[in-house]
């Protein structure tokens, strides 16, 4: 088993627009020993990411309300924060991996909190602080 580094130094971004999904994802990460940012929409997930340079991974949601959906906020991700892991969870649209940006790993609805668990820890391991 892989040492994990500082939570700290290790943070979740949770970009969900339903309360309960959203609630019931940071819990899965804490649970998991990381530390969970959450918002609501892409334009608060940018305001966190500003704000907090520990976050390694973005979880995004596609269909939500706002300036824009799931998919162009992995593609703005992958631009500013290259090295940041995203994840990508579709449940009603047809997505598939030539939709995305490179690197970007997609999860369908519904999915295994196991599986998610397993590439958060994949992702600290590959992406340390700093």
């Amino acid at each position: 088993m892989t040492c994990m580094q500082d939570p700290r130094d290790f943070a979740v971004l949770v970009v969900e627009d339903d309360p309960l999904l959203r609630f019931d994802m940071v819990d899965l990460v804490e649970d998991a020993g990381f530390v969970a940012h959450e918002a609501r929409n892409a334009d608060e997930a940018i305001e966190e990411m500003n704000r907090n340079p520990a976050i390694r991974v973005v979880l995004t949601d596609i269909e939500m309300p706002g300036s824009m959906d799931g998919l162009k906020l992995a593609f703005l991700v992958r631009k500013r924060w290259p090295p940041v892991v995203i994840l990508v969870i579709s449940g009603k649209r047809n997505v598939s991996q030539t939709d995305l940006p490179e690197d970007v790993l997609l999860l369908s609805k519904p999915y295994s909190p196991a599986m998610v668990v397993r590439t958060l820890r994949k992702a600290a391991a590959a992406n340390p602080p700093g």
